[in-house]
């Protein structure tokens, strides 16, 4: 079994996704073991390598975390949505595709001025957002914007809602994890700047908060 290693402890989002798909391009192994050193790179290679076609497992080694894929047939021939960045498409593609709104949020308030305001106006743009439509795809949500995917937050039941509906909801991991709140996230899948990046090359439009 043609079998590698990577060693991607300590490198920052999105490198470890980036490393594991460079290696599953170049190497196609069959078996490959992702070395990471924190829960968002461990849901992200382990995401990204189901993707690929891996049947996927986790183990602690010492102080890091083992994400090992496994497969018996071809690596990567069919991507899938459940990777955002394994969607990267064409000028032509992205022009005939069907339209694609993605918000992407970067903060938990809503405008400058009053901080309580902002709360409420954010809490009524998220109300708003189905009147979108099929047409919005996807949340992206960055920075300060994580808080709205975490338990507690009065935005908590709009951002399940939308993706009880269908909405793909992404939550930045690096923020999750400088904020202290992966334990509190509710909703969404831990991401990473890859697939932000990927979302928004995909997207046809982008609403920016």
């Amino acid at each position: 079994m043609n079998e590698v290693t990577l060693e991607c402890q300590g490198l920052p989002c999105p490198q470890p996704v980036l490393k594991s798909k460079k290696c599953i391009e170049n190497e196609t192994p069959q078996k490959i073991v992702v070395l990471v050193d924190n829960e968002p790179a461990q849901e992200n290679v382990a995401r990204f390598l189901a993707s690929k076609g891996y049947t996927t497992s986790t183990e602690q080694r010492g102080p890091n975390r083992a994400v090992i894929g496994v497969t018996e047939s071809n690596v990567g021939d069919i991507p899938t949505d459940d990777c955002p960045a394994c969607q990267i498409m064409t000028e032509d593609q992205l022009s005939s595709a069907t339209a694609r709104t993605v918000a992407f949020i970067t903060t938990d308030r809503l405008g400058q001025g009053d901080d309580e305001l902002g709360s409420k106006l954010m809490l009524n743009f998220l109300a708003t957002l189905p009147e979108l439509g099929a047409a919005l795809w996807r949340i992206v949500l960055v920075n300060g914007g994580v808080r709205l995917a975490c338990q507690g937050n009065p935005c908590l039941e709009k951002i399940q809602q939308l993706s009880a509906d269908g909405v793909s909801v992404l939550v930045c991991g690096t923020c999750l994890d400088h904020f202290q709140l992966l334990e509190q996230k509710m909703v969404g899948e831990t991401t990473n700047m890859l697939d932000v990046v990927t979302s928004l090359q995909l997207a046809s439009k982008v609403i920016n908060v």
